[in-house]
């Protein structure tokens, strides 16, 4: 598993990002990727997989 910090989640709308502490690059994480709930700055365990879109994380839970 990854590891990273949330840089932004927003409930509402259901998504946020995950700065990968590996790359440091954003990570999109949607809301039916998540396991634990989650908010801005959180430490956070992830699998990464990636779509037509990009790589995502999923599998989240705090670290």
């Amino acid at each position: 598993m990854s590891t990273g910090k949330v840089k932004f989640f927003n409930e509402r709308k259901g998504f946020g990002f995950i700065i990968d502490d590996e790359s440091q690059k954003d990570l999109f994480v949607h809301v039916s990727g998540i396991i634990d709930k989650i908010q801005e700055n959180d430490d956070v365990v992830f699998d990464i997989t990636e779509d037509q879109r990009g790589k995502k994380a999923i599998n989240v839970k705090k670290a």
